[in-house]
């Protein structure tokens, strides 16, 4: 009787090569955290040019608003109404955002000590077969996969 190969064998009987078994334990590497600290004076400069950047795209898109809306009722075209739609919900978005930053600035400044921000980084990467992760993962399904491996009729 032949024994059933496997996959991973009928694979290397095809490609003519030789199957070579590694299971390396990976320790995870644990990172250190950084700490990014905030300059205040940077904060009001970056805060004062985003102010200003958002103040004259909603200046520029009331204007637009305001073409596009003469557009549309000349024409009475259903286009044009859409675009004069889409330029009003992109105006008013801006606004919100605008709002978002005034309330950002506002929590960093509130903050107690000094204003510094911590970034967690927490990923790892594993090296290895899709397979031995599933059998990291999931121990029960090694005795599983053993088990069927046990049942199949031999040839």
């Amino acid at each position: 009787m032949s024994k059933k190969k496997t996959s991973n064998e009928q694979i290397a009987d095809a490609l003519d090569i030789e199957i070579t078994e590694l299971h390396e334990e990976k320790d995870l590497v644990k990172r250190q955290v950084k700490e990014i600290t905030v300059n205040q004076n940077d904060v009001e400069k970056d805060y004062t040019s985003v102010r200003k950047n958002l103040r004259g795209l909603i200046d520029r898109g009331f204007e637009a608003v305001d073409g596009i809306m003469k557009v549309a009722e000349e024409s009475e075209h259903p286009r044009a109404y859409e675009v004069a739609a889409q330029m009003l919900k992109t105006v008013a978005d801006a606004n919100k955002d605008l709002l978002e930053m005034h309330k950002k600035v506002k929590e960093l400044e509130s903050a107690e000590g000094p204003s510094s921000v911590t970034n967690n980084q927490t990923n790892a990467i594993y090296v290895g077969s899709s397979s031995e992760l599933l059998d990291i993962i999931n121990p029960k399904r090694v005795e599983n996969v053993n088990k069927q491996e046990r049942k199949l009729p031999r040839e």
